[in-house]
């Protein structure tokens, strides 16, 4: 029997408050990935896991209809400095759910496992649908939701859950992140000798501040290149002969990976070396029926600054969820229960409109 639709809120901020108490940081999500696994079953749906995914299909799967894949995950970063409460701990205060994740993404899971819910015992679905909690997106791990697509067969579109303050995310941007080094010799730092290490970055760090691509775009605006970790010296006397540094490139879809790595390297001594080239930018048609349900509902499109797991499915993806992006990685990280109740309403409200 569907589930009523009254009964979700409730559920939903029982499951979503056992997560905040359960840490569960990228490649330590054994736990948590036991508690949405016992919150399925205990819901009467077989649930299926690998390594730290877990993920489920509708009762009355029918593989003659589309599939819809509805996807969050239950990973976090590491809480930062500046936290005036325990991150760890689900309190209520002034209509806030506090903690780490409320808002990145256990909001949008514990929404979109109710939406789940309400559908899983519909006979009459028009597509199937399935439902998958999966590791590793803040740290765009080989061990989350690409590990586990090969499983869930053909998948003609999703939902990809994320602080999107219910919008439509129709586009988002492409990650690349780079290890720089430079390379120099040591001397003393008295007389002169060597090559500064440091001094060489500098320069190449110079470059990528004030470097813009040319190409812009009209969803996702220009490439953004910032540097974020920098190493170098070992003590005070020495001229450093090697300095490392750190660039994280957000790229728009007007240039693939490669190209932006390539004019980089071009203009920067440093030796530039990508981490990965899976990430890249990707894009959703307007004309879509799960855009085109949104739209109905008095939703609007834009384009998303940051990475989700939407860059590795290699089929139509909206990223939409409760929250505020702005509050993602930040200190006493919450939100609102009337976010969580528009959640679950507009997902299900999706779903209903939808028709592939």
């Amino acid at each position: 029997m569907t589930h009523a639709i009254k009964h979700l809120p409730e559920e939903a901020l029982t499951l979503l408050r056992s997560l905040i108490a359960t840490p569960s940081f990228s490649r330590e999500e054994d736990r948590t990935a036991g508690l949405i696994e016992a919150f399925l079953q205990q819901h009467g749906v077989p649930a299926q896991r690998k390594k730290n995914n877990v993920w489920a299909r509708n009762r009355h799967f029918d593989p003659q209809k589309p599939v819809v894949l509805l996807n969050s995950h239950h990973d976090t970063v590491r809480p930062g400095q500046g936290y005036t409460r325990d991150p760890f701990s689900p309190d209520i205060v002034d209509g806030k759910l506090y903690g780490l994740g409320s808002t990145d993404a256990g909001a949008a899971l514990s929404c979109l496992l109710a939406a789940f819910l309400y559908f899983y015992d519909n006979p009459h679905l028009p597509f199937n649908l399935i439902c998958a909690a999966t590791a590793e997106e803040e740290i765009s791990g080989k061990d989350g939701v690409e590990l586990i697509l090969p499983e869930l067969g053909k998948i003609d579109c999703a939902i990809v859950g994320e602080p999107t303050r219910m919008q439509l995310a129709i586009a988002e941007k492409g990650l690349v992140v780079l290890d720089g080094l430079a390379t120099g010799r040591p001397g003393h730092a008295a007389r002169e000798e060597g090559e500064n290490a440091l001094y060489k970055a500098l320069d190449d760090i110079a470059w990528i501040r004030n470097h813009r691509f040319e190409r812009e775009s009209e969803l996702l605006g220009p490439v953004k290149m910032s540097v974020t970790v920098i190493h170098a010296g070992t003590q005070h006397n020495v001229v450093p002969d090697r300095c490392t540094y750190t660039v994280d490139v957000r790229v728009n879809e007007c240039y693939t990976l490669e190209e932006i790595v390539s004019e980089m390297q071009r203009h920067v001594q440093s030796e530039l070396r990508p981490r990965s080239l899976r990430l890249r930018s990707s894009i959703i048609p307007p004309e879509h029926p799960l855009v085109q349900a949104g739209l109905a509902l008095g939703r609007t499109c834009y384009g998303s600054p940051t990475t989700s797991d939407k860059a590795l499915m290699p089929f139509p993806a909206l990223k939409i969820g409760p929250g505020d992006s702005a509050r993602s990685h930040t200190a006493d990280e919450f939100i609102y229960l009337s976010e969580l109740e528009e959640g679950i309403e507009l997902y299900i409200n999706l779903l209903n409109h939808f028709l592939l």
